[in-house]
Order: structure tokens, then sequence, then C-alpha cells
């Protein structure tokens, strides 16, 4: 292989270059090896524990928000739950309270229909004594206005009247007002 004059000259400005810089490719070497062995000593016992710890917490922190994510559906789910409890609840009240109301009223309605029934009675039988009462009197008034009768006939006529001309009389006198 043969160097051509534009090769020449390029080798010539790089070793111009390196030299104004002061750069030993004998040092560059030994420097470039030194940087890797650090860089692998550092990726292994530095950079690896810290990744494999920086990849932990993202993990713990993926599991915290799937787990978050759990609780917030599981929250959702409990408070859906409780409000059908509650609705439940709440219809089984309104229906206890419905029914409680349909038996108060019947209760009322039978408590009227047996106060009126009591009263029906009472007034019956309130008519019976009032007419058992009217005819005692009725009865009593007759057998009065017959001995009034007898006694007035008895002044009048001025002759004792023996006890078969008295019911005689009275009971004349009981047809009479009778009819």
């Amino acid at each position: 292989m043969t160097l051509t004059t534009p090769t020449i000259i390029a080798s010539g400005a790089i070793d111009a270059f390196v030299g104004q810089f002061g750069l030993a490719w004998s040092k560059f070497f030994a420097q470039v090896i030194i940087f890797w062995i650090v860089f692998m000593i550092l990726k292994k016992y530095a950079f690896g524990p810290i990744l494999g710890m920086l990849e932990q917490r993202r993990q713990r922190i993926a599991d915290g928000e799937a787990k978050l994510e759990k609780i917030s559906k599981d929250a959702a789910d409990a408070a859906k739950n409780s409000q059908a409890i509650i609705d439940k609840a709440e219809a089984d009240a309104a229906r206890v309270v419905k029914e409680a109301d349909e038996a108060a009223k019947a209760l009322q309605d039978r408590r009227q229909q047996d106060a009126v029934a009591s009263a029906n009675s009472i007034i019956a039988k309130a008519r019976e004594a009032a007419q058992l009462e009217q005819e005692q009197l009725m009865s009593q008034l007759k057998r009065e206005f017959g001995r009034m009768v007898s006694d007035a006939t008895s002044r009048v006529t001025g002759k004792v009247l023996n006890t078969d001309d008295q019911s005689r009389i009275n009971q004349e006198t009981a047809a009479q007002v009778s009819a």
C-alpha cells in the first residue's frame, strides 16, 4: 500500500495538530484502557445495584398504583353495595309503614263499626226500655183513671160500688182510653 500525497498531507496535518495539543498515543491508549476498566467496575458495583434499586422502586410504585386502583374499585363497589342496602332498607321501611298505616285504618274502621253497632244496640235497648216504661205508665194510668172514674161514679150516684162493678167500669174505661 502506497501513500498518496493527499494522504501524507492529511497525516502530516493530523500529526501537527496532535503535536500542537501534546497528544501521545501510548498515553492515550493507556487512558482509554483505564477508563474502560473503571467503567466496567462502576457498571458492575455501582451502576448495576443503583439501576436494580431503581427498578425495584419502579416496580413497587407500579404495584402501589395497582393496589390503589384495586382499593378505589373496591371502595366504589362497597359504596354501591351500601347504597343498594340503604335503598332496600328504605323500601322495606316504606312498605312496613304502609302496612302499619293500612292495619291502623282497618283497625279504626273495625272499631268504628263496633262503636256504631254498640250505639245501635244501646239505642235499641233504650227504645225497648222506653216502650216498656210507656206500657207500664199506660197500664198504671189506666188503672188510676179507672179508679178515678169509679170514685166519681160512686160519688155521683151515691152508691157504694162493689168489686164487680168497679172492675166492669175499669174495663170499659180502659177499652175507651185504648181506642
